[in-house]
């Protein structure tokens, strides 16, 4: 049963006890990420990420790693769009050490100039070794393509300028606006003691001082059909296309999964077998929805080679066009909806992704719904709701695609494929 409290300072806690496990996960979710950043901010969410397990007031980073392995733990973290979570997976007796360690990196980082230079060096080559991944390329431009102007665009690394320019003043002066109560979600799911548990964030977290709510633009795509040629001297050509999606929290949502699971959401999807099995033309083809709190995307993506790639993107808009037209089968459609199902309860028996759906669907909705509201809302999409979608979601003039690799000697028939100039 999920239960939500509210501390005194305005942080709020979640959680869901699941009593025939030995192991909890915990998460703190904070409000920011790289669509919240402002001029010159670029990547300092993800920066900040990086530096909070670097050392605090009482432990070091060695004293972090060692205290989460003595007690066979994890402790990890992540940046997106929208947020960011610290989080912790570890047995049920160790609870209270989990606790302990993520308030302390949380609350008393000590951003210190000499780790904040290192910690430059090693994002500029993160940054980096996505422009040496052709596959990461092609995902990054497409964001940046699809949102161009648009908060949501914005590389969650940053630039290796931006990344330089980072120093402690600047990177305190974000937590103190970013790092709020009012901006930040406590998620557990697993095994432990209610009371103890809600006790024990209130005693670990009571210091967070107050500050503003956390507030959301209402991002939007540009719109129209636009092409982003970038030459990489490679063997296969990598292919994203985004076309419009659906936000989070909403019935489009769960249609719009179905009809991913149908084009190439799945190995019995449309473009899986017809590019891969039956023709051999690649071996990654996938598609996949993108969903934030106002706004979302739906991308396909296929790695290729130079030669094959024109036939390729052939092949996904002449799928794209047939369900335009005809629309999606009775079996597709009860298959596709059962995998949505099946993929959504594996999941829910895993601490993490649980703490997961928790935190995040509370920091970005501000609502929780348990797993037999999410069954019914999955339940009740119907294959009308799927193809009352599509013309909004496969928009041909709403288009945007990115090629990377060899572009440059097919690039005018690629332009001719998609009808841009």
């Amino acid at each position: 049963m999920v239960f939500q409290e509210k501390m005194a300072n305005g942080i709020r806690i979640l959680g869901d006890t699941m009593e025939k496990i030995r192991s909890c996960a915990i998460g703190v979710w904070i409000g920011t990420g790289s669509a919240f950043e402002e001029e010159g901010e670029g990547g300092a969410s993800h920066f900040i990420e990086h530096m909070l397990f670097k050392g605090t007031k009482t432990r070091s980073a060695q004293d972090i790693a060692v205290e989460m392995d003595s007690i066979g733990g994890s402790i990890n973290a992540f940046t997106s769009k929208e947020c960011t979570c610290y989080y912790a997976k570890v047995l049920d007796e160790h609870v209270g050490q989990a606790v302990d360690i993520l308030a302390d990196i949380v609350q008393n980082s000590k951003l210190d100039p000499e780790d904040i230079k290192k910690e430059q060096g090693v994002i500029c080559e993160e940054i980096l070794m996505i422009q040496d991944s052709p596959e990461d390329l092609a995902h990054e431009s497409i964001a940046g393509l699809y949102y161009e102007g648009d908060p949501l665009s914005k590389p969650i690394l940053g630039t290796e300028q931006t990344v330089r320019s980072f120093n402690q003043e600047s990177l305190h002066a974000y937590m103190k606006r970013q790092y709020m109560p009012e901006r930040i979600v406590i998620s557990a799911a697993g095994h432990f003691e209610k009371q103890y548990l809600i006790d024990l964030f209130n005693e670990k977290f009571q210091s967070v001082p107050h500050g503003q709510a956390l507030e959301f633009k209402q991002n939007k795509a540009p719109g129209g059909r636009r092409f982003l040629p970038v030459e990489r001297d490679i063997e296969q050509i990598h292919i994203c296309m985004a076309m419009p999606g659906a936000p989070l929290d909403s019935l489009e949502q769960y249609a719009l999964f179905i009809l991913s699971n149908v084009l190439g959401g799945s190995m019995s999807s449309r473009l899986f077998q017809k590019i891969r099995e039956e023709r051999g033309l690649a071996y990654s083809i996938y598609s996949y929805p993108t969903c934030y709190r106002s706004t979302g995307s739906f991308s396909f993506y296929a790695g290729t080679g130079e030669n094959q790639a024109v036939e390729v993107l052939k092949i996904m808009r002449s799928e794209v066009e047939s369900v335009l037209k005809d629309g999606i089968t009775q079996e597709e459609f009860k298959r596709s909806k059962e995998q949505l199902k099946g993929s959504y309860l594996l999941a829910q028996e895993g601490t993490s992704s649980h703490m997961n759906a928790l935190g995040k669907t509370a920091l970005l909705l501000n609502r929780v719904y348990n797993e037999q509201e999410t069954i019914q809302r999955i339940e009740s999409i119907t294959q009308e709701d799927v193809e009352r979608l599509i013309p909004t979601v496969l928009d041909i003039n709403n288009t945007s695609t990115v090629c990377v690799g060899r572009v440059k000697k097919q690039e005018d028939e690629l332009r001719s494929l998609l009808e841009i100039k």
